[in-house]
């Protein structure tokens, strides 16, 4: 292993400030993990997998509507739920 984060630990390693921070994630928030995702121009079994477990967090934890419209977006432009 070359010591460089698989992006989907990457990913997951960025949420926890998201949910340690004040417990919400925000649309800028979500902005960068996606950013992490989609930086190959790919997003992964691996990132799907840890995107959807943070988004189902977060909506049980509460969002605001635009991050609710923007997740909703996302789950349906990146086939995962």
């Amino acid at each position: 292993m070359t010591g460089k984060l698989r992006s989907h630990h990457e990913i997951a390693i960025a949420s926890i400030h998201v949910f340690t921070d004040d417990g919400r994630l925000d649309l800028a928030e979500l902005e960068k993990l996606l950013a992490l995702a989609v930086r190959d121009e790919v997003v992964d079994a691996d990132e799907k997998r840890v995107l959807a477990n943070i988004l189902t967090r977060a909506e049980r934890d509460g969002v605001d509507p635009e991050v609710l419209a923007r997740i909703v977006e996302v789950r349906r432009q990146y086939g995962f739920d």
